[in-house]
């Protein structure tokens, strides 16, 4: 996609509150990578991207604004936590799989788009096979001639275009692949993938059986649309098309990357920490990584890694790696200011969710203007008062706030509730009062 870094930050705008410093951080590292595509190919695979490190408390916005930049980019993107990979000898993941995982979402993310253009002659093959059922083949008799079985065919059709045969039942023959007992394989740093490739390999073996099963016309459509829409898939073309879409516009958000920052004389389990660095760094730097699909380099993937950082700081990461991170951006903690306006002004904001949901049962909720300034208030007073979580706070206290009318909705249909300041006190004030009450609830 070819947005400016303004345009960027003003789609990033629509649905993260502040924080103009990392969406322009961010705007400009996608940007960087459409530039790189316009120069000289001898130069474009010498230029790197810049990786960002993001800095923030947790609920400031730092996942949401990676997640919202990849599907603006179109882009194969996945969040891990680092803390969850351990150096190779240790029990975890190993730090390969983020690449692999990544290209099986590129994968099914170009299947997905290859559906769509194969989606009007798969509805034709579907649409065929179903006239085969619901009129099966004759061969012209006497008494019955071809031009006789070709008006029924085509009356049959034009009945199953004005959805008049969606009720009647068809037998359906459908494949289903040859079941395997499965023998479990454990998993080591080395192993992620094991398991499923040895009931793939053996799967590829095994003949697909046909199975056949009576079902509605409306049902057997979706099935025979499925099956149609896979066979003319190039799986080939699938594959090369997502190999290369991850290479050259992949991104990966590593999270809590803090937590294996290493401190000065650690000791005991820390002593695993810089081995995980060392691990995640041939993938920053930029290797090869072996996938199902093929191999997967990963020199211009863009890595967005993020970290509260209250302990540790980026420079207790070893050199190498904070050499790979060259772009250091920290967010600010939110205030009341912020949450009243996350309340209100994103296209998906919570007091919008909430009002839809409620709006299913028949219930009209109103959020009056002085109850949204009162559930800010107390979402900055609480995260005050006790562990600081951001954003996440407002779920908290709307799901407190809302939590009778939530209960009670299916017997108030029709009725209307607006929700004001003495609303939300009425709500909130004893456990307002009571401190420790409110270190559990809220």
């Amino acid at each position: 996609m070819n947005f400016t870094p303004r345009e960027i930050v003003r789609e990033l705008d629509k649905y993260i509150i502040g924080q103009g410093n990392a969406k322009k951080a961010v705007a400009i590292a996608l940007r960087n990578r459409w530039r790189r595509q316009q120069v000289p190919k001898n130069l474009r695979d010498e230029i790197a991207p810049k990786n960002i490190i993001m800095i923030g408390s947790t609920g400031v916005g730092k996942t949401e604004i990676a997640r919202r930049l990849a599907k603006l980019a179109q882009a194969p993107f996945i969040k891990v936590e680092a803390s969850k990979f351990t150096e190779v000898g240790y029990v975890g993941k190993d730090v390969e799989s983020i690449i692999r995982e990544l290209t099986d979402l590129a994968i099914n993310m170009v299947k997905e788009e290859e559906k769509v253009k194969v989606l009007k002659k798969a509805q034709d093959h579907a649409e065929d096979k179903l006239l085969d059922l619901l009129v099966p083949a004759k061969q012209p008799s006497e008494g019955v001639s071809e031009a006789s079985l070709t008006d029924t065919r085509d009356k049959f059709r034009k009945m199953l275009k004005e959805g008049k045969l969606e009720n009647r039942m068809v037998d359906v023959e459908i494949s289903v692949p040859s079941s395997l007992p499965m023998v479990e394989v454990i998993s080591g740093a080395n192993l992620d993938e094991i398991g499923m490739n040895i009931k793939e390999m053996f799967q590829s073996f095994m003949p697909k059986g046909n199975k056949r099963r009576k079902m509605k016309v409306e049902e057997a459509r979706q099935v025979l649309l499925q099956e149609e829409a896979q066979r003319l898939i190039d799986m080939d073309v699938v594959a090369k098309n997502a190999v290369e879409r991850v290479e050259q516009n992949g991104i990966v958000f590593l999270d809590e990357i803090d937590k294996i920052a290493g401190r000065e004389s650690s000791q005991g389990p820390d002593v695993s920490r810089e081995g995980v660095q060392r691990d995640i760094l041939p993938i920053v730097e930029g290797s090869t990584v072996n996938t199902k699909y093929g191999m997967v380099k990963t020199d211009h993937i863009l890595f967005i890694a993020a970290g509260a950082f209250h302990v540790s700081k980026p420079s207790d990461l070893i050199p190498e790696l904070q050499g790979r991170f060259p772009i250091r951006v920290e967010l600010d903690s939110l205030n009341e200011q912020d949450f009243l306006k996350i309340l209100v002004e994103p296209e998906n904001s919570l007091t919008k969710q909430y009002v839809a949901l409620l709006e299913t049962e028949g219930v009209k909720v109103e959020f009056k203007e002085d109850g949204i300034r009162e559930l800010a208030s107390f979402a900055a007073l609480v995260n005050e008062r006790t562990e600081n979580i951001g954003a996440r706070r407002l779920h908290t206290i709307l799901e407190k706030v809302l939590e009778d009318i939530s209960f009670k909705a299916p017997e108030m249909r029709g009725e209307q509730v607006g929700i004001s300041a003495a609303f939300v006190r009425e709500r909130l004030s004893d456990i307002a009062k009571d401190q420790d009450l409110s270190r559990y609830i809220l």
